[in-house]
């Protein structure tokens, strides 16, 4: 073939240079989001003891369901719809507005729902005051719209919000949290964390990029309800057999075991998400763009990421398995063998979750999410299930066994309907 080798470029220098700059942006937010945690969870976990953090890390995982219904999929739908918009100046309007007012209204419906289980559930009602100081999670996570930032493609506005409330928060943990009885303080700084953050980044989508809040009709929030419902789907089905796991650990265990497989999993947590969701939010709004135009284009450049993706987890997981010993050290002061096999059987379902990111989100570009949402909704089928019974047989290592076989699964499913949709293009 004797072309130039400009034409066999698949993505621009301006297109890599602006996923690049926003790939930064998130990177540095998420090397902060997780930095700050490393510095803060070891301190936290040995002032409150594994018990209280065990406690905690329940009601943050009773909290994420509220945050996933807030959500309600716009992440994904939202930013779709801002970046195919964004320069049409009434329509980003009129799209922030549909999106903020059933947020708003699901935030509500979730608090009234959380009094209820408080109210009549007796392992809820004696630590009630945990779950309602671990609530304003919610209420700050539905203010910051993430979504219309990632969709215009400016994330640095993420990043600086961000890294200013979590050299706060981290600051505000070792002012107020001192001794074992300061344990509510923790849900009590997290909750202002996202207060805070949550408020500053609704008033600068609104005073920097001048968004009019458009009075929303009954059809206009009922449309938009429509929209997000496969994704919303998805992304609770998703949540079925992930956020789930540390509640059944906790349901079916104590807050001792709890603590332990929860460290557990977000430091495995921050090994699979760093960098690869910053790679993947950075470029997710470009490639909805590319696809629009040249379908062929953006699937070479989806293959091409997940094939870079996978070469690069390939080499660092093993590292990481070594070192989990002296990892689990750093941060909990021992190297206690629960954490330990945790980490460990998850990095298994890493390389799956690894292996598929790209290939599950170009789903998503291609308009294709009742595919997506089928996956997921078939997963968590399999996944609740055998997350129970998997705990039940083998206490907490059942949750870090169950996810590896979930994930393996939904690997191979979407391989196949990948390779489907290759065919067609």
């Amino acid at each position: 073939m004797r072309f130039g080798r400009k034409r066999h470029k698949i993505i621009t220098g301006t297109e890599r240079k602006m996923v690049w700059e926003n790939f930064l942006s998130l990177s540095t937010l998420q090397g902060i989001s997780y930095v700050l945690p490393l510095i803060v969870l070891p301190y936290i976990f040995r002032v409150i003891g594994p018990e209280k953090f065990g406690l905690i890390a329940f009601a943050q995982a009773l909290v994420q369901y509220f945050m996933i219904v807030t959500d309600y999929g716009f992440s994904l739908s939202a930013t779709r719809k801002i970046s195919l918009f964004r320069d049409e100046e009434e329509k980003v309007s009129a799209v922030f507005s549909s999106v903020m007012t059933v947020k708003m209204i699901l935030a509500l419906l979730s608090f009234i729902v959380l009094l209820g289980i408080i109210n009549f559930i007796p392992k809820f009602k004696q630590d009630w005051i945990v779950y309602i100081l671990s609530f304003g999670a919610v209420v700050g996570n539905t203010f910051f719209p993430v979504w219309f930032f990632q969709g215009i493609e400016k994330m640095k506005y993420i990043t600086f919000i961000n890294i200013a409330g979590g050299i706060i928060y981290m600051v505000s943990i070792f002012i107020f949290v001192r001794h074992p009885y300061d344990f509510l303080m923790v849900p009590a700084i997290n909750s202002l964390f996202f207060l805070v953050t949550g408020t500053l980044g609704l008033y600068i989508a609104l005073r920097k990029f001048k968004i009019v809040f458009v009075r929303q009709t009954y059809h206009e929030i009922r449309e938009e309800i429509r929209t997000g419902w496969q994704l919303f789907i998805s992304i609770v089905s998703i949540n079925a057999y992930t956020t789930t796991r540390i509640f059944a650990v906790g349901l079916l265990t104590n807050n001792t075991l709890t603590g332990f497989y929860s460290i557990g999993e977000k430091i495995a947590n921050a090994i699979q998400t760093f960098p690869l969701d910053s790679f993947s939010q950075a470029i997710y709004p470009r490639l909805s763009h590319i696809f629009k135009k040249n379908r062929k284009r953006a699937l070479r450049i989806m293959r091409k990421t997940q094939k870079n993706t996978i070469l690069s987890y390939a080499i660092a997981l093993p590292v990481i398995y070594i070192l989990t010993p002296w990892v689990t050290m750093l941060i909990c002061g021992v190297a206690y063998k629960e954490v330990i096999i945790t980490i460990r059987i998850l990095l298994f379902a890493i390389f799956f979750i690894v292996a598929k990111a790209f290939r599950i989100q170009f789903l998503i570009v291609g308009g294709k999410a009742d595919l997506y949402s089928k996956i997921h909704i078939a997963a968590a089928l399999v996944g609740l299930p055998l997350i129970f019974l998997s705990i039940d047989y083998f206490s907490y290592m059942g949750a870090a066994i169950s996810t590896v076989i979930i994930e393996a699964g939904i690997f191979l499913l979407t391989l196949k309907i990948i390779s489907d949709l290759y065919k067609k293009y």
